[in-house]
C-alpha cells in the first residue's frame, strides 16, 4: 500500500537533483532501543548483496540522551566517509538529530524505518510505570505528544511504516489507525520527507523483510522507492 496523501505532498516540494547525492556504496545501519547491532545483520547481507557496503552503529539507547548518542553518531560517520543512512525506530531519531547538527557532513540518502518521529503513543504509556520508565531510560522525554520534526537538507528522506498490528505496544492497549504494532503510521511522519511507503510488516519484522530490505536499497540508489514492488 502506497501513503496516497504523502506523495502528493513530496511532488509539491522542489524536484530533487540526484546529482546532489553522493554515489559511495557505504551505508551506516542504526538500530532501534534495546537492540544490539546484531539485530541489523539480515537487513545489511541483503544489501551487500545488491551492491552496498553497510557498517553499523552500537549504542545504548535507554543509558544515554540522544545528544550523546548523535554525537558519537557523526563520529563514527566521520570515519567511515561519505555514506547513507538506514536507521529502525529511535535510531531514526539519532540519525535526525545528528544530521540536523552536522549540516556539512556529506551524506547519501536516508531510509527511516517505523521511526516515531512524532512521538510514541505505545511509548507514553510505557512511561506510566516505574518498570517501564526504568525499560526507557534516557528515551523516555523522546515519545511525547507534539513533536513535528522537519528534514531541510537537499539529500533525499525516505520512510517506511509498517502496517501489521503485531508488537508490543498493543499489549498497552489499542493503537488507533493503521500501525506496526508498536509505532502508528502517523508517528512515522517528518515534514519535507521525500516519500513514505507502507508495508505490510511489523515493527520488529522490518528487519528481516526482504521487501524491506529491496526498497532500501531502491531508495540508497536512486532517491525514490521501488514503484513495481509495492
Amino acid at each position: 500500500m502506497r501513503d496516497q496523501g504523502r506523495k502528493e505532498a513530496a511532488e509539491a516540494l522542489p524536484a530533487y537533483n540526484a546529482r546532489s547525492m553522493t554515489t559511495s556504496r557505504e551505508v551506516i545501519l542504526v538500530p532501534g532501543l534495546w537492540m544490539a547491532g546484531f539485530a541489523m545483520v539480515l537487513l545489511g547481507a541483503r544489501l551487500s548483496r545488491r551492491g552496498l557496503r553497510c557498517h553499523t552503529f552500537g549504542y545504548s539507547g535507554r543509558t544515554r540522551p540522544l545528544a550523546a548518542h548523535a554525537e558519537r553518531l557523526a563520529r563514527f560517520a566521520r570515519s567511515v566517509g561519505s555514506a547513507g543512512f538506514v536507521a529502525h525506530s529511535l535510531g531514526g531519531l539519532v540519525v535526525l538529530e545528528m544530521l540536523q547538527a552536522e549540516r556539512a557532513l556529506e551524506i547519501g540518502a536516508v531510509v527511516l524505518l517505523g521511526t516515531p518521529a512524532r512521538g510514541s503513543l505505545a511509548g507514553r504509556r510505557l512511561a506510566r510505570a516505574r518498570t517501564g520508565r526504568w525499560m526507557l531510560g534516557e528515551s523516555a522525554a523522546l515519545w511525547g505528544e507534539g513533536y513535528i520534526r522537519r528534514w531541510t537538507r537537499p539529500e533525499p528522506l525516505g520512510v517506511i511504516a509498517g502496517t501489521a498490528p503485531i508488537g508490543l505496544g498493543r499489549a498497552l492497549g489499542p493503537l488507533s489507525g493503521a500501525n506496526d504494532g508498536v509505532v502508528r503510521v502517523e508517528e512515522t511522519e517528518v515534514e519535507g520527507m521525500r516519500e513514505r511507503l507502507l508495508l505490510p510488516v511489523s515493527h520488529s519484522a522490518m528487519l528481516v523483510s526482504s521487501r524491506v530490505a529491496t526498497q532500501c536499497a531502491a531508495f540508497l540508489r536512486g532517491g525514490r522507492f521501488d514503484a513495481g514492488d509495492r
